[in-house]
């Protein structure tokens, strides 16, 4: 090890620990990183003596008061409130937002991940679909903290729903309602949140009813569009024409699922029971009782921002995960 009169600097002290500049960076910037190279860059740093330079502290502090949200679509229900909470707060706190729409193309977050950090922002908010390799060892290198919402990433700070009991909930007041036969309607489970985890809570409540066989039988995988949903539920409806309740991933997928139906002269929900997840105004104002999981997407959007600015003015240097609660809204009689 370097006695402490022998000069050092970032390069050396990630060397020594083991670790990266970026992890280093962090460290100086109370970003997050793990504990254990938190120590590892705290004892290098405690036995060197090492001290960052004045010019560095200052570029360091230097803000632009600007803020990178990256989302994969505007003609959304549930971004279009979270987005409005996050703004709700970062207008509050007199912070300017770039705003960027992916197309759902996880590329394009890679690429905006690294506009963003070549063009100067304080922090990121993003709401990812499909989260990769490449993600993680692109978000730990950002020199600004980054919030993820929408999804769980083990290892980042995250504001997420509870998807998983959402949709067991709602497969289970489904079945509770008599109905044997329900077709599922999911998306890609590259999408955790939305796709697999989802799905899981469907197939775990089918399960509790020995129904567990249609978990691998009358299901389909969709684009998120309500298009998709119409789509599927029409040949969902030809393989299956007997089928008693369509169960979807989200409430748009629910609203195009409705529209094939009545337009197919069968009765909601007296012959189909249709359901969705989201509390969306699609569901709310269709026309005709819903069954859904109802999401405070504005909220989250709040507590997203909230935490971003805590991570921004060093408050939080450890992981936090927050795990958001739903409320079941159910119109339907038996």
């Amino acid at each position: 090890m370097r006695e402490k009169t022998e000069k050092v600097n970032i390069g050396d002290i990630a060397k020594m620990a083991g670790v990266s500049k970026a992890a280093v960076s962090r460290y100086f910037n109370h970003g997050y990183i793990s504990d254990e190279k938190r120590e590892l860059i705290r004892k290098v740093v405690e036995e060197t003596g090492y001290q960052p330079s004045i010019q560095a502290a200052h570029l360091r502090i230097k803000k632009t008061n600007t803020v990178g949200v990256i989302v994969p679509k505007l003609s959304s229900y549930s971004i279009g409130k979270l987005v409005d909470g996050l703004l709700t707060v970062f207008n509050e706190n007199k912070y300017y937002t770039l705003l960027a729409v992916t197309q759902n193309d996880p590329e394009k977050e890679l690429e905006y991940l690294h506009a963003f950090q070549n063009h100067s922002v304080d922090g990121v908010i993003l709401m990812g679909t499909v989260l990769t390799p490449k993600h993680k060892e692109l978000i730990r290198d950002l020199q600004v903290p980054v919030v993820i919402t929408g999804q769980h990433f083990n290892g980042f700070n995250c504001v997420y729903n509870d998807d998983y009991n959402a949709m067991y909930e709602i497969t289970k007041k489904v079945l509770e309602k008599g109905r044997k036969k329900p077709v599922y309607i999911g998306v890609t489970q590259r999408d955790v949140a939305v796709g697999k985890e989802r799905f899981e809570g469907f197939r775990d409540a089918l399960k509790e009813y020995d129904l567990e066989h249609l978990a691998t039988r009358s299901v389909i995988c969709s684009g998120f569009d309500e298009q998709a949903g119409y789509d599927a539920t029409e040949e969902l409806y030809k393989l299956y024409p007997d089928m008693d309740a369509t169960i979807c991933a989200t409430d748009t997928l629910a609203f195009g699922a409705s529209r094939y139906l009545e337009l197919a002269g069968i009765s909601l929900p007296g012959q189909v029971l249709v359901s969705g997840i989201g509390g969306s105004t699609l569901a709310l104002h269709a026309g005709y009782p819903i069954l859904t999981a109802k999401y405070y997407y504005q909220q989250a959007g709040k507590i997203s921002s909230k935490l971003l600015l805590d991570m921004m003015n060093g408050a939080v240097t450890v992981q936090s995960n927050m795990k958001l609660g739903f409320d079941i809204i159910d119109d339907i009689n038996r």
